[in-house]
């Protein structure tokens, strides 16, 4: 039953580094444009938040599947270039699931209490140091659960790349299925599921290590339990100090 468990697990292990290479890339470029844009769309500009909510509800509002496809067959057609499969298979992870972080971003900024911009007014400060110093290091710390979920899903979807031949842990699943035409599907994809798993895991950790840091930020008290336990709710941090200490 567990013959060719070895020859399962290097050949799946061949398509780890193209996962984590995809999940990685794609979290830097969802990271990057869920803060740009979900500041847009706050922005006083009504401009910029017409671009913003553009971009965020066409990536968010068409099929995850039909943007891969689109990116690596069609728009090279439009420019004239080839699109590397790994490479375009990452910007649509980023480019998808940043729109997704935008609005993680705009809500949790919205969220933070008035009397945190009504403190910073009062100290005279800029609204760029407002939003750096005050409000952003308080809406991180909102943020970094619904990122986790997020950034899971990312690492899921990176899945989808094996239709554009990228060869992940999934295509290579595939591919032996294929060239040994074997009857153990069944502990072929259960290997697959762990290793998505493991990954999932790791994305885990390190969130709620963040989390901790975040907490620890703004003055809050991090929660010292298992990663893997239940989050408290947050106890709302207290109003800027005249003397610019932690929120």
């Amino acid at each position: 039953m567990f013959d060719n468990l070895s020859l399962f697990v290097s050949t799946i292990s061949r398509g780890l580094l193209l996962t984590v290479e995809a999940t990685v890339g794609g979290i830097l470029i969802a990271t990057v444009l869920s803060f740009v844009f979900g500041l847009a769309m706050l922005s006083r500009s009504r401009t910029v938040r017409l671009v913003a909510r553009i971009y965020v509800e066409i990536w968010r509002g068409t099929s995850e599947v039909v943007q891969l496809l689109w990116i690596y067959f069609v728009l090279p057609v439009l420019i004239g270039y080839r699109i590397v499969p790994l490479v375009a298979g990452i910007v649509v992870l980023g480019l998808n699931f940043g729109a997704y972080g935008a609005e993680i971003v705009r809500g949790a900024v919205q969220s933070v209490p008035k009397a945190q911009y009504e403190g910073a007014i009062a100290l005279n400060l800029t609204p760029a140091q407002r939003m750096r110093r005050v409000i952003l290091p308080q809406a991180l710390v909102e943020m970094v659960p619904p990122f986790n979920n997020l950034f899971i899903q990312l690492l899921k979807g990176s899945a989808l790349l094996t239709m554009i031949t990228v060869h992940e842990m999934t295509y290579q699943a595939r591919e032996v299925l294929i060239d040994r035409n074997i009857d153990q599907a069944w502990l072929i994809w259960t290997l697959v599921l762990l290793f998505y798993l493991v990954l999932a895991i790791l994305i885990t950790i390190g969130m709620r290590l963040l989390e901790r840091w975040a907490a620890r930020l703004v003055g809050r008290k991090p929660d010292e339990r298992s990663i893997f336990s239940r989050r408290k709710k947050p106890v709302l941090a207290e109003t800027v100090s005249a003397g610019g200490g932690p929120l």
